[in-house]
């Protein structure tokens, strides 16, 4: 006899070619952090398809499909849908050519360099899936398509207009991301598994002049440049060896010409921490830091520093965890399911579970082509031949990507959903 979960999936070849084709228009045709307009319609419409109950503007231009079957336990499935503003160069006939509007007004490319899409492509498919098989199962599934991932304030949007209240409270909060491992393998880690992100725009103030004469100005470039240097010493610095922290400057712009010494500097900076303690040893070191550069050079007046986004660190419940990894090793198999370690990249996701109260279990599924994984990890040159996830050339191959995080999401769905109803 089949299991639950096998009879569930029997469908899943049928509907392949669907999802294949909805992934493809997803790629081409990706959408910056709120602007996500067209995904969302996309979304509704093949939800409405489907039979679920759809709710769109939830959280600006998040999307809501309800599947109910009888009376049991809440379980949301959440995929994340906004894209990132990057120049893709997969070479791919599917490729994004698309462009649009940062926050600053300029006009950018755009491309789901994060897999985003295949997100999406995989939690509609599980919702077909789960809507032929209700006999199969009993509850109620809330599938939450949320944007703004990104920059970390779609969660939050979606929660602050009244998801729960609105859709009812789940029992378990459920999600999956996309990653740079072979295809066909499942991971996740109970615990702390996704770092804590702090982000901030820091505008260092100088004294313009004349190139020619550096005595007459105060250099914010080398004012910048030696900020950037100093904040490289406080995680080796001032922070234990067996704790983990990331200060990174991502950006810096200053000045337009070489012979003009500008009168400002400004920098973009990222903190990674699991810690709350390290986190606030770190945000204090670099806050000194900043202040005493610029002391050091003395710059007319203090820095300003602005919060540009954070995200908390994602707690994977360690029983919800363990429950929904029994399953997946139950379905996949041990050899194709493992513990993926703390990851250092962030998620908003672990804000449904925390406003909610329900326990959370966030896992990772692969999407690098199994052999061209295998050849790199022989000649230790992962990290250089398989692209990374916010990469221009990250594509993951469809398959068996796309059915194995759909069978991922069924299997963990009816996990925690009840028994069927008799």
């Amino acid at each position: 006899m089949p299991t639950n979960v096998q009879a569930a999936l029997a469908g899943l070849n049928a509907i392949r070619p669907t999802l294949t084709e909805l992934y493809k228009d997803l790629h081409q045709h990706p959408e910056l952090s709120f602007a996500e307009h067209r995904t969302a319609e996309v979304v509704a419409q093949r939800l409405s398809e489907i039979g679920l109950e759809v709710t769109t503007g939830v959280g600006h231009t998040g999307v809501v499909g309800v599947l109910r079957n009888g009376v049991g336990p809440t379980v949301l499935l959440r995929a994340d849908f906004d894209a990132l503003p990057v120049a893709e160069q997969t070479g791919l006939a599917y490729a994004s050519t698309a462009t649009g509007t940062d926050p600053d007004g300029t006009t950018v490319p755009v491309m789901h360099a994060c897999g985003h899409d295949m997100h999406v492509s995989c939690l509609e498919g599980a919702l077909r899936l789960l809507r032929n098989a209700a006999h199969l199962w009993s509850g109620t599934v809330l599938a939450v398509f949320q944007p703004a991932e990104e920059i970390g304030t779609g969660a939050r949007a979606m929660i602050e207009d009244g998801l729960f209240e609105r859709f009812g409270t789940p029992s378990v909060c459920l999600g999956q991301h996309v990653m740079p491992v072979p295809a066909g393998t499942v991971a996740a880690h109970p615990g702390p598994c996704f770092s804590a992100s702090d982000s901030f725009r820091v505008t260092l103030h100088g004294t313009g002049g004349h190139g020619s004469r550096p005595e007459a100005a105060v250099d914010p470039v080398v004012m910048a440049a030696a900020t950037v240097m100093r904040l490289q010493t406080v995680v080796s610095r001032e922070i234990a060896g067996d704790d983990m922290a990331v200060v990174t400057v991502g950006s810096l712009h200053a000045g337009s010409k070489e012979n003009i010494i500008p009168d400002s500097a400004e920098l973009k900076l990222n903190i990674r921490s699991y810690d709350e303690e390290v986190r606030q040893t770190v945000l204090a070191a670099v806050r000194r830091i900043i202040h005493a550069e610029s002391v050091a050079a003395g710059a007319p007046r203090e820095p300003r520093i602005e919060p540009l986004g954070e995200f908390p660190v994602l707690v994977n419940t360690p029983e919800a965890t363990e429950h929904t990894m029994d399953a997946f090793r139950d379905h996949f198999g041990d050899s194709r399911v493992f513990d993926s370690g703390r990851i250092t990249g962030s998620e908003d996701v672990g804000l449904f579970a925390e406003a909610a109260g329900a326990p959370n279990c966030y896992w990772l599924f692969g999407g690098a082509d199994p052999d061209t994984y295998a050849r790199a990890a022989e000649a230790g040159r992962v990290a250089q031949d398989i692209p990374a996830n916010h990469s221009p050339f990250f594509a993951p191959v469809i398959e068996p990507t796309l059915g194995t995080g759909v069978s991922a999401m069924v299997t963990a769905a009816l996990a925690w959903l009840g028994p069927p109803q008799v």
